[in-house]
């Protein structure tokens, strides 16, 4: 399985570069897990492993996590593939050292639009909280799309950009008066406050939709979850 993280200027969304992505990700790394199970109460947990039901992933499988962060879905998909690969040093994550199923990752840096695997490769590809922030999302699905082999799925796990005026205002205030004040008592306001905007200049789910099928998947679906407030784009190619 290879983990997938991001690196390159293409990604930088509506930070200014890979340099200032990485740094910001320095900075919540060490209680980005905790901010999440306090923001969700725990929830991203479940959101985490429908993402997982929905790419389809199973024992045996060659999977793919673009821009994996933390390594949250790489966990998981590990533990539902078996045993297929190798694990490399994976600081953010003591565990990765401890739990042996976590020894089928092999873990890589380098850019999502311009993923270095040959054409279909991979048998499912995942994607968490990463494609609101690159900038040309086409050609990242365009990438997914070529190195997954034919009839394979990706998921893609994010903030949903609502339709509704209603649950678009009430994350709105979630963010500037929940998450930005919560992560200010960990000196992380200035990280936390680039959210609502990269929410705003996303994509909803029925322009994601459109965008994969644009991308060269022969289906996507758009699910909300969370009240409307998160969503999973499901994609086959």
């Amino acid at each position: 399985m290879a983990a997938f993280q991001r690196r390159s200027e293409s990604e930088a969304g509506t930070l200014e570069g890979a340099a200032e992505w990485q740094e910001l990700f320095n900075r919540i790394a060490p209680i980005y897990d905790k901010m999440n199970d306090v923001f969700t109460l725990g929830f991203h947990r479940l959101w985490k492993r429908w993402t997982v039901s929905w790419s389809g992933a199973k024992e045996g499988d060659k999977v793919l996590d673009v821009c994996c962060g933390s390594g949250d879905l790489s966990f998981l998909l590990s533990q539902k593939v078996g045993v297929n690969g190798k694990v490399a040093a994976f600081r953010q994550r003591e565990r990765s050292k401890s739990n042996p199923c976590y020894k089928n990752i092999e873990w890589f840096e380098g850019d999502a639009v311009n993923l270095p695997f040959p054409d279909s490769t991979f048998d499912v590809a995942t994607i968490g909280y990463g494609l609101r922030n690159v900038i040309d999302r086409k050609k990242a699905l365009e990438q997914m799309h070529r190195v997954l082999k034919p009839g394979a799925k990706l998921s893609v796990l994010d903030f949903n950009k609502s339709t509704s005026q209603l649950t678009s205002t009430i994350q709105d205030w979630m963010i500037d008066h929940l998450v930005v004040p919560v992560a200010s008592w960990y000196g992380l306001t200035s990280e936390y406050q680039y959210l609502k905007n990269s929410i705003k200049e996303y994509l909803t789910g029925a322009e994601l939709e459109k965008l994969a099928l644009e991308a060269g998947f022969s289906e996507a679906k758009h699910y909300e979850v969370a009240g409307g407030f998160m969503g999973n784009l499901v994609a086959k190619c």
